[in-house]
Parts: structure tokens; sequence; C-alpha cells
């Protein structure tokens, strides 16, 4: 069906025809039995308290403020992602900003945290009732005058509702965000997540989500960072601003984070790098580029216990996550490895 409708909706804007997937999912029209596939319990993994059906998860972007996650979670995700949340409704950046780079296989965004705001998304969740692991991004508003109370204000409206929380850290498309790579500013903001934590007795998840553009010298001041305050996982990586020169397609020269095919090895570099550093004492989430069980099995043999996908979703569309696990089971079997879990960093 997709193969069919793909040529209609890559004939429409990027940003119409994700709203107009958006609007189809809520409708919720297919059965969750097609995307199962055989042995899936090889895939199965304990991580964050959880139990994940397998490693395959939706990355923050694509269904921003939580319209579809439960239809999405029917498609064959391990979990899904909503988000990047922030405390007050936006609109994000002018129209255009997303553009696909299809000869590439990327696309380059700049939406600038485009949502409903942390209240009504909220509601939308609990009125909904998640039917799955429900990971929420939150990020600050581009008008605020203070990031880190953004960051705040999402931890104390989410911690109630979702699986774990991602702090974003990371995204190149809010002024000064990245900032918080540094390791002072990214302790203090750490601080006051944690201290909200302690206030409310929860035991919610912290997720750190980072550039891969940082320089290879921040690399172990942030996993020390990660492994002395309590964060539960890393995510490697969002989109970079970086590797633009050798694409193809004449969008390269749009502004924003770049994602799909060209970011695939830097996040596989990165998770790598990570992977030595954190010496197993915090977990990684793999993003950038996964395609295929081929890619998805080179991020987890790096040291990646989870991943996610988003660029490889809007090209191939509502079966990805099924086809990628099919792909994953079947190099298990071949290389002799009866769980997922064995082969976390297998290739370090």
């Amino acid at each position: 069906m997709f193969s069919i409708l793909r040529p209609f909706l890559f004939n429409l804007d990027p940003e119409t025809a994700h709203d107009l997937a958006i609007k189809s999912l809520k409708y919720n029209p297919l059965p969750r039995k097609i995307f199962e596939v055989d042995d899936e319990q090889m895939l199965n993994i304990d991580l964050l308290g959880k139990n994940f059906p397998n490693p395959i998860g939706l990355a923050a972007g694509f269904d921003k403020s939580a319209e579809a996650y439960n239809s999405l979670l029917k498609l064959g995700f391990g979990f899904i992602e909503v988000g990047t949340v922030t405390p007050l409704k936006q609109y994000g950046n002018p129209k255009p900003r997303i553009f696909r780079l299809e000869d590439d296989q990327a696309l380059i965004n700049r939406l600038g945290f485009n949502n409903d705001g942390m209240e009504e998304i909220k509601a939308r969740i609990i009125s909904e009732k998640k039917k799955g692991i429900l990971g929420v991004n939150i990020g600050p508003n581009k008008e605020t005058n203070d990031q880190k109370n953004d960051f705040c204000l999402g931890l104390k409206n989410f911690f109630d509702v979702a699986d774990y929380i991602t702090v974003n850290i990371s995204s190149p498309n809010t002024e000064g965000l990245r900032d918080f790579h540094d390791q002072k500013k990214l302790v203090d903001l750490i601080n006051a997540l944690n201290k909200i934590k302690k206030d409310n007795k929860t035991n919610i998840p912290l997720l750190l989500k980072i550039s891969p553009d940082i320089s290879s010298d921040h690399i172990p001041e942030i996993a020390e960072t990660a492994i002395k305050n309590n964060i539960s996982a890393i995510i490697l990586t969002n989109t970079t601003n970086a590797n633009k020169n050798n694409l193809i397609s004449e969008m390269k020269k749009e502004e924003g984070g770049l994602s799909g095919e060209p970011l695939k090895k830097i996040s596989t570099n990165m998770i790598k790098k990570f992977y030595k550093e954190l010496n197993r004492k915090v977990p990684i989430i793999g993003v950038g580029g996964v395609d295929s069980g081929r890619s998805a099995y080179e991020k987890i043999i790096s040291g990646a216990s989870l991943l996610q996908l988003y660029t490889s979703f809007v090209y191939r569309g509502p079966t990805a996550a099924r086809d990628i696990k099919k792909e994953l089971i079947q190099i298990l079997k071949t290389e002799g490895i009866k769980n997922i879990k064995e082969a976390v960093g297998l290739g370090i």
C-alpha cells in the first residue's frame, strides 16, 4: 500500500505529508498482527526498569504532540518517544522547514520544537491511556528567559505519565541549547532535575540526548557526568549540522539538522566512543541512519542497547520497524546469538 501511495505523498510538501500521516494514524486502521514477526522474543530486552518487546523505537520528532503514539506502537515499534515538548505551545520556525534529500536518503529539518505545549500534551496522554512504552522528550521554549527552568517544568509535568524523560540538549535549531554540553552547565541542569525527582519521590529514568557535533574532548566529560549523576541512558545522536559537502541533493544548502543515511557512520562512531567511556555503567540508545537490520546490528555491536529511527520511517513507510526486526532476527540466527542483549558491544 505504501509503495502505491509514496509517489503521491512525496509530491506533497514534506510537512503536509507528515501532517496527513499523523491524521491517518489517528484512525488506527491497521491491526497489530500485520506488524508482528516470528521469533520476536529474540529481541526482548530489559532496560530502564521496563521490558522492551524489541529494541526498535521511533525517535522524537515524528509524533511531536503525542497525537498518534498508540497507533504507532501497533506498527511494531518496541517503544515511542514523543516531543520535543516545551512548557508553552509554540509554532516553531517559519515554513518551509523540512526538506527531503531523496538521492541521499536524508532529511534536513529546522522545525524549532513546534508542539502543542506540555499541558495539552499531558492531557492527551492521560486520555489516550498508553498501550506500550512511552518516552517524553522535553526542551525549552524559543522565547524563554530560563532554559534550565523550562526543562524543570517539563520533568514536573510528565514524570507521572511517562516511562522515561529525555532531556534534549542537542537540537541544532534552538539557540543556546547545545551550550548544555558544557560540563559545568550540564551538571547544574542535572542537579536541578534530580532534585525534582527527589522532591517528588519518583525514579523516572532521565535520558540525555547528545549532539553528534561535539568535539571528542567532550565525550569523557559527558560520560563522567552521566555516570556520577544518575543518568539512566544516553541517546546518540541528534541531527548534525555537518557532513553536507558530499551530499547529492540541491537541498543540502538548506539550514537545519541533517538526519538519515549521512548520519549513520557519525552516530555509530559516537556510540563506540561513548560505550568505551561509559564502561557499561550507562546504556546507550543509538539513533541515526537505522534503515535496515544490518545498520541496526552495527549500532548494537558498537554498544547500543536500544535503537531509534525517524528518517527511514519516512522513506520506508509503516512497515519499517517490522522489516528491520525481520532482518535483525535473521542476522542474530546467522551469528548464533540467542538474544539481542548478547550482541550489545560485541564489536568493541
